[in-house]
């Protein structure tokens, strides 16, 4: 999280380990301060776009669950990003009503990423289109996923393009008057990249299973704020 004066606040939840070390790259690790509920945090001068894990024992490294946009996919380093650095076009957009959706779905992959759909909106909206959803679009495993097997629901894929082309992309669909849906997945994780498990294991539940292994334990306050934050 990006401070006024310049400095950012790293924070992260790990109620399995004792030490949590923060690696800026290019700079030697810092000791995170260990606080109640198995939160992690330190706060140091830092710029936007500066890349950055976590080092959770002597030979794993692992990125930020909650990173805002990241330098590779889901096993390369997030990135910090300023949220407030885009300029809004169209910051009085008020949505239609409900009864004028005429939805759209799209794999944003198959358009060449978020300048792709960009270039496809004026179409959609001559055919008639009201609203493009778009199937997930959060950070996988490679350069090509159909968007179920995320893991890092914050960071929009780096393979469609970065946090500000997604704003651009739903700056313009606004001013065609389209209205923009975003299918989420919040019922379980990928099968890759997932490292959860391995410093936060409350995340998920021992006495409940689904389709794709253990099952997220949202009777935790910590794992329903983490959904809550990225809706």
């Amino acid at each position: 999280l990006l401070q006024e004066d310049g400095s950012v606040k790293f924070r992260f939840w790990a109620p399995a380990l004792r030490r949590v070390d923060l690696l800026i790259e290019g700079r030697e690790p810092i000791e995170m301060q260990r606080r109640d509920k198995g939160w992690f945090e330190t706060t140091t001068r830092c710029e936007a776009g500066a890349a950055y894990r976590y080092k959770v024992d002597e030979e794993l490294e692992v990125p930020d669950p909650a990173a805002r946009a990241m330098r590779g996919d889901v096993f390369g380093h997030s990135l910090v990003y300023d949220p407030g650095a885009y300029t809004w076009r169209n910051d009085d957009w008020k949505g239609r009503p409900w009864q004028e959706a005429v939805i759209y779905e799209l794999h944003v992959g198959a358009f060449g990423g978020f300048s792709g759909v960009m270039e496809a909106l004026p179409r959609l909206a001559r055919l008639g289109i009201t609203a493009v959803e778009l199937m997930p679009i959060n950070a996988f495993p490679g350069e090509r996923n159909w968007g179920y097997d995320g893991v890092l629901p914050y960071a929009p894929s780096s393979s469609y393009g970065s946090p500000d082309e997604l704003k651009a992309l739903i700056d313009r669909a606004h001013s065609l008057g389209l209205m923009m849906f975003l299918d989420v997945v919040y019922n379980h994780f990928g099968p890759e990249g997932n490292f959860l498990g391995v410093y936060a294991p409350p995340f998920f539940r021992r006495d409940l299973h689904n389709a794709w292994g253990r099952a997220i334990d949202f009777r935790r306050a910590e794992v329903r704020r983490f959904y809550t934050e990225n809706a």
